[in-house]
Order: structure tokens, then C-alpha cells, then sequence
């Protein structure tokens, strides 16, 4: 993912039939913040999703659906002073076809606190319910996208307190902890792969190639595996979830 009020600056192409055929390998499952029983990680029945920002503009729920869409991530805010102004259309109207739906915050950790933009994400599309339909925030932390400070000027320990920051807020106000979107050479540039927050958090990977490929350090497993960067059918980027319909709702309801 990316900064969505201007243009991407990445651009990644993989199949559906390439990701699936990914080497076998066993993971557990996060639920909540319980790890369950262990799945083939291949599994070629795993629900398929995708997460969208203003890049889609308004979109067309009912197609997605039919194409196969089961769960989405819907961009709400960036740092603590943008949001999107698709959200609504977005978020409700995913919600509105039948597909699980949760909102994300693209951090920029060089603007305020992660406190502070914890809060201004739940202020603004953020929140979490246990209905069943909602999935848990999600903190989209990457590549800074506005400078050549690629971990925005923070030292690695500043970085885990900042995520820290962000985790305790959102916790703090929903009951949950946030699913972390990152991908494993930023995590390791950027916090020093830090495993601290495997235990708890879910973990969203974004790896572009045939397989997830390495984890960040402290998970054992990834949640979500983001494997391609909008080439695929659905609106925006590509995900599977790492389980079963019926593990994907549970983990909605918490």
C-alpha cells in the first residue's frame, strides 16, 4: 500500500495461480490474539481480499463480490491529517454487499505520535465492533514515501516505541490490538526486526513473489499475505487470508 492522494510509487505483478502454488508450509493461525490450530499456508481454498484507498475512488461492490471478494481493507487516514474521501462509499458500501470489511491508517511516523494518530484513525472510520463484519485496525507501516528518510528520521528503538504507542491507543479504545501491515526488509531496516509484537499482533505481510518468503522476526505466521500490488481482479491490492470463511469470521468477532 501506499500514500493514496498521490501517485504510487511501487508497482508489482504476480498471479493468483502463481501465488497459490506457493512451497507447502504449516502456520498457525492468529485469531484474536490466540493462536489456533495450524493450516497448510498453500491452501488453495483461502478466502481472497483486497484493500483499496481513493486510488479506487468509488467502487463497485456487488463486481467485487462476484469476482470473488470476501473480506477488504479500506484506507480511513494518513498521519493526523488526511482522510480519504471515499471512505464511506468504501467501508459501507463493502459492508452493504456482504463482504467483511476493516479500515487501515497509513502512519507517518514523522508527524506526530503514534498515540495521536491512533487516535485521530479511531476518530475518523477506525473503530472496531464485534458484529462479525469488522475486522480489526490495521497500521500500514513502510517506506516513507515523502523523503529519503526511509524510516522517517526515527532510531529502531524510537520506531518499536512508536508502533508501541499506536498499539496501546488503539487497544486502549477498541479492546483489540492493531493487525500490523509491514513487509520483513523494512521491519528489519526499521525497528532492527524486533519481535515484541509477534505474540499479539496479527501480522499482514506485503511480499510481491511466490511465496511469503520470511517473516518478520517474532512471528511465526503471517494473517493476511499481501501478494500483488494491483494488477489483480479486484479493485486495488491482492490478499488471501491465512485460514478458512469461517477462521476469517471468527477473527472478526474477536
Amino acid at each position: 500500500m501506499a500514500r493514496d492522494h498521490k501517485p504510487s510509487h511501487r508497482r508489482f505483478h504476480l498471479s493468483r495461480r502463481r501465488a497459490l502454488a506457493a512451497t507447502a508450509t504449516v502456520a498457525a493461525l492468529i485469531l484474536g490474539e490466540i493462536a489456533l490450530a495450524e493450516i497448510p499456508a498453500h491452501a488453495a481454498g483461502k478466502p481472497r481480499g483486497h484493500d483499496v484507498s481513493s486510488h479506487q475512488k468509488n467502487v463497485n461492490w456487488q463486481k467485487a463480490k462476484s469476482k470473488g471478494a470476501r473480506f477488504v481493507y479500506v484506507k480511513a487516514t494518513e498521519s493526523n491529517w488526511y482522510k480519504s474521501p471515499y471512505f464511506s462509499q468504501q467501508y459501507n458500501g463493502s459492508r452493504n454487499a456482504g463482504i467483511i470489511r476493516g479500515a487501515y491508517h497509513f502512519a507517518v511516523p514523522s508527524e506526530s505520535s503514534g498515540k495521536s494518530q491512533a487516535a485521530y484513525f479511531l476518530r475518523n472510520g477506525g473503530r472496531w465492533s464485534r458484529d462479525g463484519w469488522t475486522l480489526p485496525p490495521a497500521l500500514d507501516i513502510e517506506y516513507n514515501p515523502y523523503s529519503s528518510k526511509k524510516c522517517y528520521g526515527l532510531s529502531k528503538s524510537e520506531m518499536v516505541g512508536w508502533v508501541a504507542s499506536f498499539s496501546n491507543e488503539i487497544k486502549r479504545q477498541t479492546g483489540r490490538r492493531p493487525v500490523i501491515y509491514t513487509n520483513t526488509n523494512w521491519w528489519k531496516r526499521c525497528t532492527g526486526n524486533y519481535a515484541g509484537f509477534g505474540d499479539n499482533h496479527a501480522l499482514w505481510l506485503a511480499r510481491y513473489g511466490s511465496s511469503p518468503g520470511e517473516l518478520p522476526k517474532g512471528w511465526g505466521y503471517l494473517t493476511f499475505w499481501q501478494y500483488d500490488n494491483g494488477s489483480g481482479r479486484l479493485p486495488g491490492d491482492q490478499n488471501l487470508f491465512n485460514g478458512s470463511m469461517t477462521q476469517l469470521k471468527r477473527f472478526a468477532r474477536g
